[in-house]
């Protein structure tokens, strides 16, 4: 794969400052004002002013010049203009407008985390000593960033940018509606879904295990309520835990764990998913709010303003 990693995203919020906040709080490091960063993924989110919420820019990281060759080529066949400079490719999606850039950058080494053990019927991983999570007491902190999600007006024109323009490969689909697109082994780095206008959804960040997500959105939640949004579940595409809360501006971001991975593509078959059952395996169902934003109608009218 030429793509190996989303690397970062730049997000467009009413009130920075404000936002940047809830971002400290969630275990992202502040580097400047608004200039985010995970543990192993170095400066990974930015916030920048806009009228309304929305997702501004997005960069994936690329091998080489020769994988920034192939996309400009692709982006072309397209018709999208491109910038392109030695080590790095800028477009612009043009349904969403969304500022997309590839770098050339190294690979994301991960360090391994210890397996936690579970004890079950018949297997007894942890015998006489009671469960290492008890006496876990640092501050959550995202590992890495994981995917984001956004609704557009035109899915297929967006979906195709993407996969026919700069190389994402698709992972599952529901027919119509969304596709789950991945960029690295994860199963999924961006989901596009059908909206009735382009807005951004969620980010989600990479935690070591479900333990760490209750962890933090528990530690979220103890002074700020407010912030829950539907969890602790398990998705059914691309198997995660997962919590989500809400910022200031309205935006989801979610805490995950223990996503497919897709290390062959050979050996991955994209499935066809249709209904609520697709969207989780078990937990608290969806609150209506998750489905639907409660503030699209306003984000609708500020994006018209914000354009005109």
């Amino acid at each position: 794969m030429a793509l190996h990693r989303l690397k970062s995203l730049t997000v467009g919020v009413p009130d920075v400052a404000g936002t940047a906040g809830y971002y400290d709080d969630f275990g992202l490091t502040q580097l400047a004002p608004g200039r985010f960063a995970t543990v192993e993924g170095g400066e990974q989110f930015v916030l920048q002013h806009s009228r309304v919420r929305r997702l501004l820019g997005m960069t994936v990281a690329v091998d080489n010049a020769d994988d920034l060759g192939r996309i400009a080529a692709n982006l072309d066949r397209l018709g999208i203009p491109v910038q392109r400079e030695a080590e790095t490719l800028r477009a612009r999606e043009p349904i969403a407008d969304i500022a997309v850039e590839a770098v050339v950058a190294p690979r994301l080494v991960r360090a391994a985390v210890p397996a936690t053990p579970y004890n079950g019927p018949g297997r007894l991983d942890r015998a006489n000593t009671r469960a290492p999570v008890l006496s876990r007491t640092e501050p959550v902190r995202p590992l890495a960033l994981g995917h984001v999600v956004i609704g557009t007006v035109e899915q297929e024109s967006t979906q195709r940018f993407f996969t026919d323009g700069i190389g994402f490969k698709v992972s599952d689909v529901v027919p119509g509606r969304a596709a789950f697109l991945r960029c690295s082994t994860d199963h999924h780095n961006l989901l596009v879904q059908q909206a009735p206008l382009n807005f951004l959804h969620h980010t989600s960040w990479q935690l070591s295990d479900v333990d760490d997500v209750g962890r933090g959105a528990m530690s979220m939640l103890a002074e700020h309520p407010e912030r829950h949004v539907w969890g602790l579940g398990r998705h059914y595409i691309g198997s995660n835990f997962f919590w989500y809360l809400k910022d200031p501006a309205g935006n989801f971001a979610e805490y995950y764990s223990d996503m497919d991975a897709i290390v062959d593509d050979q050996l991955w078959t994209p499935r066809s998913f249709e209904g609520i059952q697709s969207l989780y395996e078990w937990g608290p169902p969806p609150p209506p709010s998750f489905i639907n934003p409660e503030d699209l109608a306003a984000h609708m009218t500020g994006a018209h303003a914000e354009g005109s």
